[in-house]
């Protein structure tokens, strides 16, 4: 199919091709970790540093080339390289979820669901899903894509175009779902926090935002469902490249009676998960005895992985894949043939970020640029849209959203509050800014298993690929989520029970 040549087209193609120019991700990730040393350098040479707005505490810009940072270098790698968090979380989901996958359940799952239903609904259903799979953290961003690019390529169509709308909606949606999650508990605690500067007697309740984000839901699955279909499939059109799935026409042996059985299995996993949460002072909630937050939050990524591997082994068994222990860790371990790539990326890119987190660069660049909008002394709507976009540029140096909430809470709800704003107005803007833009940052380290699953089905896709399929959609939310914001504002719809923008 041949592309449409409009502006935007060819600015999406300009992109893709300076992009592609790029060197291979572990190279730039290690020339940035490179560029990172040299400017500490620098900004250590001026005296360069920065008042943090949580603590107080004056923080130098702190050399990497100088003795103490060559010892940091030396002395952290490894643990920067082991304790870095998606890495965990990638691996573990990827050998539950792998698991499935190459017993033939999930090829199964998708042939008797979804590709029945309506073809005019898949794509919203994908971008419905990533939205929701926050709740599972961002575990959403690693199980989401891959599905997804399944369920395209089976119906016949390009297999990118599921994988990066399930990419999209799982980033930058993250902050919409329809119910409490963690997000909401963790943001609203530093909201709170950070209201008590004025007034210690304002609290932030995690559904103080939950009106809004109910609303954001249907609101972004139909606004990734257009974009998907109007921009990202017309250019991508037709797949033509040679990977292979399994056979859609053939079913194994037993498939019927070994799927019945893994949605047995499911049922009486999640049961016993409901019990053991609704059991009197259950170990999975907390002291309140309430789930936000709780164990069973933070444990969810963990849960979900045997989940998987309860399911694929229970399907497994019953259609004779599986027949002894060896074969469970057999497919475990091709699962993981699957993520090599990644593990060796994901050893430059966690250098690069605790280089960055180290030297105190990322923080004097968030502070002064709040300083800054500060000093500019917007005032009405228009201040609210000027810190939506700040925090949105924002999010390309410091992609963690609690850390960045934490840096700027205690800046710009101090100062929401004596112009008459609520904290959790300042809060609903924090998130749609930061969300928006998980998806086009080259900071975010889901990006390069997007990229190893976008290479599955073309070896050409690079990292100018990626970013031009994703700038689409994180346009789009971020207008879409202004304007929902607009029109609560000026209509008066409560951001949550009992929240309007103003104190």
């Amino acid at each position: 199919m041949k592309t449409r040549k409009g502006f935007f087209q060819k600015f999406l193609n300009y992109i893709e091709i300076v992009g592609n120019k790029l060197p291979d991700p572990f190279i730039l990730f290690s020339v940035l970790a490179l560029l990172i040393i040299i400017a500490s350098s620098i900004f250590s040479m001026f005296g360069a540093s920065v008042i943090h707005p949580g603590t107080g505490e004056e923080l130098q810009v702190k050399n990497l080339a100088s003795s103490e940072g060559l010892q940091f270098i030396l002395t952290s790698m490894l643990e920067n390289f082991t304790g870095f968090a998606p890495l965990g979380l990638v691996l573990a989901m990827m050998l539950g979820i792998g698991l499935a996958e190459k017993v033939g359940m999930l090829d199964y799952a998708i042939k008797r669901t979804i590709l029945k239903s309506p073809p005019a609904l898949i794509t919203y259903t994908v971008v419905f899903v990533g939205i929701l799979g926050n709740i599972a953290s961002d575990a959403a961003m690693v199980l989401v894509p891959p599905l997804a690019a399944m369920v395209f390529y089976k119906v016949g169509r390009h297999p990118l175009v599921g994988l990066v709308a399930g990419y999209a909606a799982a980033g930058a949606g993250f902050t919409a779902n329809l119910f409490i999650a963690g997000t909401d508990a963790l943001l609203s605690g530093i909201s709170t926090e950070a209201a008590a500067i004025i007034d210690d007697s304002v609290v932030v309740t995690p559904v103080d935002n939950w009106y809004f984000n109910i609303v954001s839901v249907f609101i972004l699955t139909i606004v990734g469902g257009l974009v998907t279909n109007k921009f990202i499939e017309p250019r991508l059109g037709k797949y033509k490249g040679d990977a292979v799935e399994a056979d859609v026409d053939e079913d194994p042996p037993k498939a019927g009676k070994a799927f019945r059985n893994a949605i047995i299995a499911a049922v009486i996993y999640w049961g016993i998960i409901v019990i053991g949460i609704a059991l009197p002072n259950s170990p999975l909630r907390n002291e309140e005895g309430g789930i936000i937050p709780s164990p069973f939050l933070d444990g969810i990524v963990p849960i979900i992985l045997f989940f998987f591997i309860t399911i694929g082994v229970t399907y497994g068994i019953t259609v004779g894949n599986i027949k002894s222990g060896k074969d469970i860790s057999k497919y475990m371990g091709e699962s993981m043939k699957d993520m090599s790539s990644y593990i060796v990326l994901i050893f430059a890119i966690a250098q690069f970020i605790a280089y960055f987190n180290w030297s105190n660069i990322g923080t004097w660049v968030a502070v002064n640029g709040a300083e800054f909008l500060k000093d500019i002394e917007f005032t009405g709507i228009w201040l609210i849209i000027g810190y939506i976009i700040f925090t949105a540029l924002m999010n390309f140096l410091i992609t963690s959203g609690s850390a960045k909430w934490a840096l700027e809470a205690p800046v710009f709800v101090p100062m929401f509050m004596q112009l008459g704003y609520h904290p959790a107005f300042t809060q609903v803007a924090y998130r749609v800014a930061d969300s928006s833009t998980n998806i086009v940052t080259p900071l975010m380290p889901y990006m390069v298993i997007v990229l190893s699953f976008m290479q599955k089905y073309d070896k050409k896709a690079g990292i100018g690929t990626f970013i031009s399929l994703m700038v689409p959609y994180s346009i789009c939310f971020l207008i879409t989520w202004i304007i929902l914001i607009l029109i609560f504002y000026f209509v008066g719809i409560p951001f949550g029970p009992g929240i309007t923008p103003f104190l």
